[in-house]
């Protein structure tokens, strides 16, 4: 069996960051019993996936997000994973069958109106996430205010879009897995003694001209950012671990006090990341992020000199 991965490309996943990540988690984690890894905004899975791999302490997990397309392929990936493979397979055979740039770009343009139109079966409509996932302009997934799909076309021309064999190990792990839809508060609800919270929420943009952040109709603003806090703060009150990632405004403004003013009191330490998904490419590379935790982590030292 294969070894369960993101099936999606995501902007900010966190496969790049696992082993800073790792080094992170509470001293103790892997001596604590019956985990319950809690993930708010799982995005594109890249931690979770590794999480219930690399910890068999983990007996349960929850993951949320507000992306109603993206959680109902979390499920459809759990429970219906044979229908899903068949329905991307056609898809698959159909995009290699085309011959030039002009058709898979129609073809592209068919899938994107009828994954707007909605009106699919969740398999159909997890096909089409999934499909214009790996066929669209750098893997971004980006909707308008009326929550449309508007990534243009990417001219891929054969893009894995039916990765058969990581959708079943991905369908495997996610048995185990209670999959919300909505805001993140409502993670609460789970939450017990034996829970880890980890947090990857929209980032905060590093710009005026920087809002990757457009995953749902719904922004994710400053007050959105300070309601997170407060939430961290609830968890801190009730002695839950919590870890949470978010941008590093240091990075590129010395002044930009805005994290470490709104987490005064946590640990916050600095990790390097490559950023990737951006229409400019002068602006990829490697940039800081930070990370927030209210406990004892193996590595209690900065990853990175504070900037």
């Amino acid at each position: 069996m294969a070894k369960a991965k993101p099936f999606i490309k995501w902007a900010g996943g966190k496969g790049q960051l696992i082993e800073q990540l790792e080094a992170l988690l509470p001293a103790d984690f892997d001596k604590r019993g019956n985990v319950n890894y809690i993930e708010p905004f799982v995005g594109g899975g890249a931690m979770l996936f590794y999480m219930l791999q690399a910890h068999p302490n983990i007996q349960s997990a929850v993951i949320n997000d507000i992306n109603p397309d993206l959680t109902d392929c979390y499920r459809t990936i759990r429970d219906n994973p044979f229908v899903l493979i068949s329905i991307l397979e056609d898809i698959q055979a159909q995009y290699y069958s085309l011959g030039n740039e002009e058709s898979r770009k129609l073809f592209f343009m068919e899938c994107r109106e009828r994954y707007n139109a909605k009106g699919l079966t969740k398999e159909d409509n997890s096909a089409l996430f999934i499909f214009l996932n790996r066929t669209c302009f750098n893997g971004l997934y980006r909707v308008n205010k009326a929550g449309k799909f508007n990534v243009p076309f990417g001219k891929a021309v054969a893009p894995t879009i039916c990765d058969s064999s990581t959708l079943l190990s991905d369908s495997e792990i996610l048995q185990k897995v209670t999959i919300l839809t909505g805001d993140f508060e409502q993670t609460m609800e789970f939450a017990d003694n034996d829970s880890f919270f980890y947090f990857d929420p929209p980032y905060r943009p590093l710009s005026s001209t920087s809002y990757f952040n457009d995953y749902s109709k719904e922004a994710f603003n400053d007050e959105a950012q300070i309601r997170l806090k407060k939430f961290c703060d609830r968890l801190n009150s009730l002695g839950i671990s919590f870890m949470l990632s978010n941008s590093d405004g240091k990075s590129l403004n010395p002044d930009d006090t805005f994290f470490e003013d709104l987490f005064a009191g946590y640990s916050i330490n600095r990790v390097w990341a490559s950023r990737m998904i951006n229409s400019n490419a002068s602006k990829r590379g490697k940039l800081s992020e930070i990370l927030v935790n209210n406990y004892l982590s193996h590595n209690q030292t900065n990853l990175l000199s504070c900037i």
